[in-house]
């Protein structure tokens, strides 16, 4: 980790932990008027839940427009993430969950804690799959003792009050203004409630596949959109990955089963005629050997479209 970086977390970090009696954090004083253009971030691009360093962390992404976050997927990484991204934590409003896999959702609890500490006064909807409620009750029972006396010591409003759960199934996630978000199951077995998230935004569409196998239902979900956010996975790497590990066999059989190749993720986008492919969630995430172009390469024998090979961080223009 570079200097520069390592300050940055070190001051970050600080600043969350310096919010106290008197109420309002310099964050909470400093919030921007409005959060920028309308853009994508993706802040973690790593497949699985393995953290081996800063970059890549596990799956996260910010999505802003008209001035309002959605935060999709809470992999461990997200807070400094967002933070590194310009975005003031208390300004969570809301963050959609794809499935109960850990690098997916490991940092949800962490995450509204960590805005709460930096001066979140307003409510969080949170959109998760069946599971939700019991996944945040058992966070607020492990952090009681530190809510309740931060809540009477330090005068915060009850983040548990805060925070509004909702547990969807397929079809319409939420609805506001000219935002439309629907959910669509996708294939990763042996999880059954995983889904894909297609964003209307006014005129731009903004889909994220979420975690599956090649599943052509979602080309027909994602249709025409402007962005298509999908999973990769490239299989010498995962042949080389298993290679390392002790339960090769069946780790092996479960990736193979419930992530998308390369050369599919392509197929896909052909069949959905998207305007642009953005490659996301890379399997495997730590060998340095997968280089962009070797990624767009493998997805070049099947789209003949855009494609842009995500990193953390990448930001995108709606």
């Amino acid at each position: 980790m570079s200097f520069t970086r390592r300050r940055f977390l070190i001051k970050s970090s600080l600043a969350i932990g310096a919010f106290g009696l008197r109420g309002r954090s310099a964050l909470a004083q400093q919030l921007p008027s409005d959060l920028g253009a309308n853009r994508i971030v993706l802040l973690g691009t790593g497949g699985g839940p393995l953290v081996g360093g800063y970059s890549p962390t596990p799956s996260a992404n910010l999505l802003v427009y008209q001035d309002v976050p959605y935060v999709i997927d809470t992999g461990y990484g997200v807070t400094f993430k967002l933070l590194e991204a310009g975005m003031p934590l208390p300004r969570l409003q809301y963050i959609l969950i794809t499935h109960h896999h850990s690098d997916h959702n490991l940092e949800l609890g962490p995450l509204l804690y960590n805005a709460w500490a930096a001066g979140l006064k307003t409510p969080v909807a949170v959109y998760a799959p069946v599971g939700l409620q019991a996944l945040l009750s058992a966070y607020w029972q492990s952090n009681r003792f530190d809510i309740e006396t931060r809540i009477s010591d330090e005068g915060r409003p009850d983040l548990r009050k805060l925070v509004a759960a909702h547990e969807f199934r397929e079809g319409l996630v939420l609805y506001h203004d000219d935002v439309r978000v629907t959910a669509l199951r996708v294939l990763h077995p042996p999880v059954t409630e995983s889904y894909a998230f297609k964003f209307e935004l006014g005129a731009k569409t903004v889909v994220f596949s979420g975690d599956t196998t090649f599943f052509p239902p979602l080309a027909d979900f994602a249709k025409g959109a402007d962005y298509l956010v999908h999973e990769a996975l490239y299989q010498p790497g995962v042949d080389a990955l298993v290679s390392r590990r002790p339960n090769a066999d069946r780790l092996k059989a479960s990736i193979l089963s419930h992530h998308t190749r390369a050369q599919d993720v392509g197929r896909i986008a052909t069949m959905a005629n998207v305007k642009t492919l953005v490659l996301n969630h890379f399997v495997p995430s730590d060998d340095k050997s997968l280089t962009p172009e070797l990624w767009r390469a493998a997805v070049r024998t099947t789209f003949a479209g855009r494609i842009i090979v995500g990193r953390d961080l990448l930001q995108l223009p709606l």
